[in-house]
């Protein structure tokens, strides 16, 4: 067997440590923390990554957290299915996959995971990683990214849970486009979806408010699942075949 390529001397070996309320059968999840400070100028070379033109040419910050974000999805579909791949930038600035293979990258700062699968497990996987807003940052991006009626919902709970209300819609809605875009080849927003409910423990109910295909229409509903850990929300959409 070929040896695995040397780890970039910016981050941490991958660990598939489950994180979210519900595992998902069939998949591979990895994460890592990187460091961008710690990029080396061979990082790319050492790890068999390679750095596709817009990332040449950006700072340190976005090189390393793509090249985590790689670094865990190639090993994530290595264990999955022993394929060696890194997924390239697409012409929509998505992952491009293996054809009958589902994924996503996230990262957020200081960490980066992927998650992976056959697509006759799962059809779909949408993830996202966000810093927690902070209490005055949240008050002010809420009224671009809740909805008038998760706004009266949020206005419902005690003040301290609205900043985690408001970067767990964010998180849960960039995880369902993920999900959905490769599905319906369409751009939606967030004003068109909306979080019906969420628990403390981790799931997550939402509702299409726009018809994005005959089958993904106005009004059908979604589960997801987040997790906090310190300062960090990791939410997770995935849709069944």
């Amino acid at each position: 067997m070929n040896a695995l390529p040397s780890l970039p001397l910016c981050c941490t070996p991958p660990q598939a440590s489950w994180p979210l309320p519900e595992a998902l059968p069939h998949t591979r999840w990895l994460s890592t923390r990187f460091d961008p400070g710690q990029l080396a100028a061979d990082d790319f070379q050492r790890s068999g990554i390679p750095a596709p033109p817009s990332i040449q040419r950006s700072v340190a910050k976005r090189q390393a957290e793509f090249l985590a974000g790689r670094l865990c999805a190639r090993e994530a579909l290595r264990q999955l299915q022993q394929l060696d791949w890194v997924p390239p930038i697409g012409a929509d600035r998505a992952p491009v996959w293996p054809e009958h293979i589902c994924g996503s990258i996230t990262h957020s700062t200081g960490r980066a995971a992927a998650i992976v699968a056959d697509k006759q497990h799962w059809r779909a996987l949408g993830m996202d990683l966000e810093k927690l807003l902070s209490d005055e940052r949240a008050a002010n991006l809420a009224e671009q990214i809740l909805t008038p009626a998760e706004l009266l919902r949020r206005d419902r709970l005690p003040a301290e849970q609205h900043a985690l209300v408001v970067t767990l819609t964010f998180s849960i809605k960039e995880s369902l486009y993920k999900a959905l875009y490769p599905l319906v080849h369409k751009s939606f927003y967030f004003e068109h979806a909306e979080v019906l409910e969420w628990s403390p423990t981790g799931q997550v109910r939402m509702r299409l408010l726009t018809d994005l295909s005959e089958e993904w229409h106005h009004g059908r509903e979604l589960l997801g699942q987040f997790v906090v850990e310190a300062d960090q929300l990791l939410s997770l959409v995935a849709i069944k075949p």
